[in-house]
């Protein structure tokens, strides 16, 4: 290349050959100049590392120029460009691809969310399930019925124990608080709990001496006329038979509470009934007891409690002393 150059720019001063000679050598190395670079730019490929990428030769003015470091320089500088071209386009095709499957997966799996929401349903459900129908045998929410003795001076009326004032018990009868009863209440308790009421145990079974102690209390300080309206005697209270508990305040100050009109309410639901309730005191012969509940199973509870009446009048019974 240098001889060339030298040849070209120098003319005669290299050797002295005749000009035509001269002239004749200078086209044909001018020729040979401009076929070298046009192949090149015909040939349109740079090699980079392992991989042929096309260069673009847009905007680009070919010339016979046998300057050879201008072709290197431009070479390299379409090398650059396009490795930066196929960075970039790398880069932007790899942030779409991630888009896309983030976008996939949230319209497929709805987010965690749905997931707590579907594993949550059956309990919320259970929660809230309808309880307008008495349960069958098997059910969670079946309460049966207390156990039966087979004790003489007991009367029962259609399988249930009867203990008001026409009716009582034996004066050695002392079955305790029945179980059933019992785990049914702390079922009450615990529903009633999770409404934000507290309802609590304060009195269940009274043996008849107990029950005496009680009664002749009240008699001494109100009479026996007035004490026979809201206190049994030794014998004809329902809390000997060990299926009656009463609840919280035990006077006229639990009337009315959220927690009394809560268990009127859903009092049956567990078993039990309310057994001394408003309007009906010349047919039980007892003052209204808003927190006094008794112990039926729920056979029974839901029959009373749709009807509306008193055991007494569900049974065709009376409850009246006969002295």
């Amino acid at each position: 290349m240098y001889l060339l150059r030298k040849i070209l720019t120098e003319g005669g001063n290299a050797f002295e050959p005749p000009k035509e000679d001269i002239k004749m050598k200078r086209s044909i190395f001018t020729a040979l100049a401009v076929a070298a670079v046009l192949s090149c730019t015909a040939c349109g490929k740079t090699e980079v590392g392992k991989a042929d990428v096309p260069v673009s030769t847009a905007g680009t003015q070919t010339t016979a120029s046998p300057d050879t470091a201008s072709l290197t320089d431009e070479a390299a500088s379409a090398e650059t460009a396009t490795d930066t071209y196929q960075d970039t386009t790398a880069e932007t095709s790899a942030a779409k691809e991630v888009t896309t499957v983030t976008e996939e997966a949230v319209s497929v799996g709805g987010g965690e969310n749905t997931e707590a929401s579907a594993a949550t349903q059956p309990q919320t459900q259970a929660q809230t399930r309808s309880r307008d129908t008495a349960p069958s045998p098997g059910d969670a929410d079946y309460a049966p019925a207390p156990v039966q003795y087979d004790i003489p001076g007991i009367t029962y009326i259609q399988g249930t124990l009867i203990a008001n004032k026409s009716y009582s018990l034996p004066a050695d009868f002392n079955p305790g608080l029945d179980s059933t009863c019992e785990n049914q209440f702390y079922k009450l308790q615990n529903d009633a709990a999770q409404q934000g009421l507290n309802i609590w145990f304060a009195s269940g079974f009274r043996s008849y001496d107990y029950q005496a102690q009680i009664y002749n209390n009240y008699v001494a300080r109100d009479g026996q006329a007035l004490a026979d309206t809201y206190s049994a005697r030794p014998g004809y209270s329902e809390h000997q038979s060990g299926l009656a508990i009463d609840v919280n305040q035990i006077d006229d100050s639990f009337i009315g509470t959220p927690e009394a009109v809560w268990l009127e309410n859903h009092c049956h639901e567990y078993g039990f009934i309310l057994r001394y309730p408003r309007g009906k005191e010349s047919i039980t012969g007892y003052q209204y007891e808003s927190w006094h509940i008794r112990y039926v199973g729920t056979d029974l509870s839901y029959a009373v409690h749709d009807s509306g009446l008193t055991l007494e009048e569900y049974f065709g019974i009376d409850s009246a002393y006969k002295e």
